[in-house]
């Protein structure tokens, strides 16, 4: 059966280049980097290498990258930690409605201990207004979070503006950057963050590793202790293997950033057009700018059917795509992203988003072409929601009816 992926969100295969420079540190190179003898000095400067490779994708100083597990990991550092550290200043922190579940349930922790925390509206095709934004500010606000590029819609942020309103009001700003880096240019030095997070499993590089931009002089309270290791910024022994393929992945994507994104987005927008064209009463779930969107992610609602059952059909014809965010998988619940853009409850339910690759090709596209239509018309048939008889949608009235049943 023919295996098409179109799920690079949720995490990208691990490129080629980047396990033929991993394997070594599983086998002859095997040293703890924290180790003064000669194990440890082989392997040392392999991490301080991937460091400089990492700094360069998101350009900022080596000096201000600390490697850790996850991307969610780094947001729970960027915003305890500053939450810690400026507790005398205030106790307020602004986001938005949007953002990845590690910001939004740090975010919802914190608030359950004594932070307020302000929670910025989107609009119908999940903007921010900036007004909003710089009059949510207080004396007592001491974070902005806002995201990069969302992970279900595509979306991309004004983060050079969001910047200008921090750095004017001199409150710090975090940005989850996991969809972007890689896929856009990141630059958190014209962009005047302070906090950025990044993951390697999203740029081609093994799942277990990320890290976070630390803008040199801003004072961050550790969330794990025990060692010295990345000047006493995060405790633990170092993933070796896993930063060396993190290194080798971000200047991979640096290289290739033009290239892959005239790709992946030429695969894109021939995946919208066709679907447009051949299925009936769909809804694009993100801005209607392509150019506001990362040029990979496609979120498509369809009328009067089920996500899950959507994503079943496709998986017997060995196409794999998602209904949202990984981390909100096993929910049953429709995705808090389509929620605050207030995508009606049957559409948000029927949510699909497809997240391209380098790795695919013009025929993919073809083939998930060739097989969505007649599996969303069979499962329109199914659907209650639809009027089996004559096929037709039932009125509003009627689905409000059902939903409460």
């Amino acid at each position: 059966m023919k295996k098409i992926y179109l799920d690079n969100n949720a995490t990208m295969p691990v490129k080629p280049e980047v396990l033929e420079a991993l394997l070594p540190f599983y086998r002859e190179q095997f040293g703890n980097p924290s180790s003064l003898h000669w194990a440890g000095r082989m392997v040392s400067g392999a991490v301080e290498k991937a460091r400089e490779q990492v700094a360069a994708l998101i350009n900022c100083s080596p000096a201000e990258i600390v490697f850790l597990s996850c991307g969610s990991e780094g947001d729970n550092f960027a915003i305890k930690g500053t939450a810690d550290a400026l507790k005398d200043k205030g106790n307020h922190i602004i986001t938005t409605s949007v953002e990845h579940p590690a910001v939004m349930e740090t975010c919802e922790f914190l608030e359950r201990n004594g932070y307020d925390v302000t929670y910025l509206k989107v609009d119908e095709d999940g903007m921010l207004n900036l007004a909003d934004l710089e009059a949510a500010i207080t004396d007592k606000t001491i974070l902005i979070s806002v995201m990069w590029a969302n992970n279900e819609t595509g979306n991309i942020y004004p983060i050079e503006e969001i910047g200008k309103i921090a750095k004017k009001h001199q409150v710090r700003f975090h940005t989850d950057a996991v969809q972007a880096a890689g896929k856009i240019p990141v630059d958190v030095q014209k962009a005047n963050v302070d906090l950025a997070v990044i993951s390697g499993h999203k740029l081609g590089a093994p799942k277990g590793v990320g890290a976070i931009y630390i803008r040199r002089g801003t004072r961050l309270t550790r969330l794990m202790h025990g060692g010295h290791q990345e000047r006493n910024r995060r405790a633990g022994t170092h993933n070796v293997a896993g930063i060396v393929g993190m290194g080798v992945a971000c200047e991979l994507a640096l290289q290739n950033l033009e290239e892959n994104y005239t790709y992946v987005r030429k695969l894109r927008d021939k995946l919208e057009s066709g679907i447009k064209e051949l299925v009936p009463e769909i809804k694009l779930n993100g801005h209607p700018n392509p150019d506001l969107r990362l040029p990979n992610t496609l979120n498509i609602s369809f009328a009067y059917i089920e996500g899950e059952a959507l994503l079943l059909h496709f998986d017997l014809k060995g196409i794999a795509a998602s209904s949202g965010s990984a981390c909100t998988s096993g929910s049953l619940e429709p995705s808090h992203v389509m929620g605050a853009m207030c995508v009606e409850v049957i559409l948000a339910h029927s949510s699909t988003r497809f997240s391209l690759g380098t790795d695919n090709t013009a025929e993919d596209i073809d083939f998930v072409l060739q097989e969505l239509p007649p599996i969303v018309q069979r499962l329109r048939e199914m659907s209650p929601l639809y009027n089996r008889d004559e096929l037709t949608p039932l009125s509003c009235d009627e689905c409000r009816i059902i939903r409460r049943i």
